[in-house]
């Protein structure tokens, strides 16, 4: 072996400058930054691809009126041609044709719509008819990271027509910057389409289910929820009460109480619950968390009267309501794949009967 050579080693982490970790920590940005953008700029391409051929399959359908067969024959071939290449199956053709009709000046749209995934504009396609609508929910999930079963399930539970519709008094108690995040946060109704419910369920049947299938509660809760406790127990002097469910938002910075109620609204629900937020605030809550919002979730409420009853509160409280079933606000097309209180219940027994 030559004398020159040698093996390099790494150099010790206590050798290097007092200012390397800044760098190493401006590298891993930029190199974590360099992958998305490649990953957004190959997405685009692959989405440009896919319009252009779809474009060019819809022009061709409408000026000559050719059938199923070319596309399944084009399929075939194009396969052939690119052995190594996947996507190209008919039925992504006629993906590809849906696509371009849907989106006719699809080269010159900006983000987000043009940074989701292929599989995330087929959902978009199949479940919604309206552009503005698939731009919504194209927006809501680039911003919070949705996969395709989520935007999918949002989709299904007409999100959009229920996101920040809570009855609230957040204007009058946070400032602008939290008030309009705090209302997005909240929705009306919740649906809570998991749950097996019957005329004898109560608060606490309803608390078990949902805790139960806490998973699948926190999607509906929205982003930035973290689930905390339940029956949260809060010492105030000599008395003891317990908060239903105990969450903390971290796009809100601060704790947010879930109370339950199997019945209508009544107007000393918000009171009960003021004073449950008072006692987080003072108990619980770090000095630089931000105020603890409330929500009420009961199963009818008259909206004027909540209105009136948030008035002179100066905590942050949001009503809504809540549904067991989401087939009420689905579309008929989709009301059918949906499982039935019964096939529900049985889910649920069988889970208490493993455990």
């Amino acid at each position: 072996m030559p004398d020159s050579a040698s093996f390099e080693s790494t150099p010790a982490k206590v050798g290097m400058p007092d200012w390397y970790p800044e760098l190493l920590e401006s590298v891993s940005r930029e190199v974590s930054a360099g992958r998305s953008r490649a990953i957004a700029s190959v997405n685009r391409e692959m989405l440009l691809s896919y319009w252009t051929i779809g474009r060019e399959l819809a022009s061709r359908e409408s000026a000559q009126g050719w059938g199923s067969k070319v596309v399944t024959r084009l399929s075939a071939d194009v396969r052939s041609a690119f052995p190594e290449a996947t996507g190209f199956s008919p039925r992504n053709l006629r993906y590809m044709k849906s696509f371009a009709q849907a989106w006719p000046d699809f080269p010159m749209l900006q983000a987000p719509l043009a940074t989701l995934p292929w599989y995330h504009q087929i959902a978009l396609l199949e479940k919604l008819g309206d552009p503005k609508t698939r731009l919504w929910y194209a927006a809501a999930a680039v911003e919070n990271g949705w996969s395709r079963n989520v935007l999918a399930h949002h989709i299904e539970t007409k999100l959009h027509q229920r996101s920040g519709k809570a009855v609230n008094n957040f204007k009058a108690t946070l400032p602008p910057s939290d008030s309009d995040l705090a209302e997005q946060s909240f929705k009306d109704p919740y649906v809570f389409d998991f749950l097996a419910m019957t005329d004898k369920r109560n608060e606490r049947g309803l608390e078990d289910q949902l805790i139960q299938h806490v998973e699948k509660f926190l999607l509906e809760l929205g982003q930035g929820f973290a689930f905390v406790g339940r029956q949260v127990r809060l010492t105030i002097g000599d008395d003891e009460f317990y908060a239903d469910l105990l969450f903390y938002n971290f796009r809100l910075r601060c704790f947010v109480v879930v109370e339950l109620k199997a019945t209508a609204f009544i107007p000393g629900h918000v009171g009960q619950l003021n004073m449950y937020m008072s006692a987080v605030d003072d108990l619980l809550a770090h000095p630089e968390d931000k105020p603890t919002v409330g929500l009420l979730l009961c199963k009818t409420k008259n909206n004027v009267v909540a209105e009136y009853s948030l008035r002179g509160f100066s905590s942050p409280i949001g009503v809504a309501e809540w549904e067991s079933e989401v087939v009420k606000s689905l579309p008929e097309e989709f009301a059918t794949t949906l499982p039935s209180i019964s096939e529900l219940e049985a889910e649920l027994s069988q889970n208490e009967g493993s455990e």
